[in-house]
Formats: C-alpha cells, sequence, structure tokens
C-alpha cells in the first residue's frame, strides 16, 4: 500500500490556491490508488511551532537526560518525521508571502531536520535519510518570480529536500495570481494542465 502525504503551508488552509493545486493532483493519486493512503498536514489549523532555545535544547539533550518537556518535544518532532518517513510521495502546496515561503513551513522543515535522525554528517558532508520518495511542490504566487532572482523559494526548497535525501522533486507554479483577473485565471489554467500532465502520468504507472 502506497501512502502519500499532502503538506499545506497556505495561511488560508485548504481555500489556498497552492493547496487546492495539490489537491487537484491528490484526487486524481487517490484514484489511481483506492488502496492507497492519505496523510494531510495542514499547517494553517494544526501549526507547528516555531523553533526556540528551548526546543532546540530537548533536540539536543540525551534521550535519558530529557525532562519530560523536552521528551515531549523530541516526541512531536518524532510524529512529524514519521509522518514523512512512510510517506511514497510527498505532495507540498507552498505559497509565496513576501518573498519567501511561510513561516509555518519552516517552522516545520526546522522540526523534521534533526542530526542523526533525518541526516548524518560523514567526512563527505551531508547524508539524507529519507531516500526514495517522489516529491511534488506546487508553488502559487502573485506576482512571477520563477526563473528570476527573486525566486528565492525554488531553490531553498528544493536544497533542503535534498539534504534529507530526497533528490525527485517536481514543481509546478501558478503565478501572476494578483496581477489581474485574466493572468489569474491563464496562470491557473496552465498550471491546471500542467497538474493533469502529471495525473496522467501517476495513473499509467500505477
Amino acid at each position: 500500500m502506497k501512502t502519500l502525504l499532502q503538506i499545506n503551508s497556505s495561511i488560508f488552509s485548504d481555500n489556498g490556491q497552492s493547496s487546492q493545486l495539490a489537491e487537484r493532483f491528490v484526487a486524481s493519486w487517490r484514484k489511481a490508488n483506492p488502496d492507497g493512503r492519505v496523510i494531510v498536514r495542514d499547517l494553517a489549523s494544526e501549526p507547528v511551532p516555531h523553533l526556540d532555545a528551548a526546543r532546540f535544547g530537548a533536540f539536543l539533550a540525551a534521550p535519558e537526560q530529557r525532562t519530560p518537556e523536552q521528551a515531549a518535544v523530541v516526541a512531536y518532532s518524532d510524529a512529524l518525521i514519521q509522518e514523512l518517513r512512510i510517506a511514497d510521495v510527498v505532495v507540498l502546496g507552498l505559497p509565496m508571502y513576501n518573498f519567501g515561503l511561510p513561516s509555518a513551513l519552516k517552522a516545520y522543515f526546522d522540526h523534521i531536520a534533526r542530526a542523526g535522525v533525518t541526516f548524518r554528517y560523514t567526512e563527505k558532508g551531508a547524508m539524507g535519510l529519507l531516500a526514495d520518495k517522489k516529491v511534488y511542490v506546487f508553488a502559487a504566487r502573485g506576482g512571477l518570480y520563477a526563473g528570476t532572482p527573486r525566486d528565492t523559494e525554488t531553490t531553498y526548497v528544493r536544497d533542503f529536500l535534498a539534504f534529507l535525501g530526497m533528490n525527485d522533486v517536481e514543481f509546478v507554479y501558478a503565478e501572476g495570481l494578483a496581477i489581474s483577473p485574466s493572468s489569474k485565471e491563464q496562470s491557473l489554467a496552465k498550471a491546471h494542465l500542467e497538474v493533469d500532465r502529471l495525473t496522467s502520468a501517476v495513473r499509467a504507472a500505477a
């Protein structure tokens, strides 16, 4: 049985454009994998706490020396990581806020990047421990940024995922959504075609 992890990071939850693009893909994935399992992690309805000194200290503390509070912090992080570890496919809804990714997503990233758990250091550098996953990123932006220096998200997200061992990453963009109604309509139509192309490939491989 295949497992898909859907991560929505829009502040509008499943009403966000990035979430809706992700859901369009996931709906088709469900049809192609009727016995599959879908786990939804909505960072708006269930926000991940931002990393602070106390939480980071819990990650660093030896298991036998953790306080009950620290043990709870680590258990929470472990649960997020376990969702990711068991997933064969990861779907990320990615809006852009003020030229960057949502702070809720950064908080999530900070809780799943743990040395010795999701990556480890070697003499040749860091090695990701979450390999063999296909990742689809559905990015929604108000302006036009893909392929320009102002697109800070694509490189960051791709590098972060690769750091954890996820190198098979595909992006779909819906841009110019705030420029005008016609720009939004055309961009979403183009993105929908791209999503449909991906889901056709998924169905063919099922």
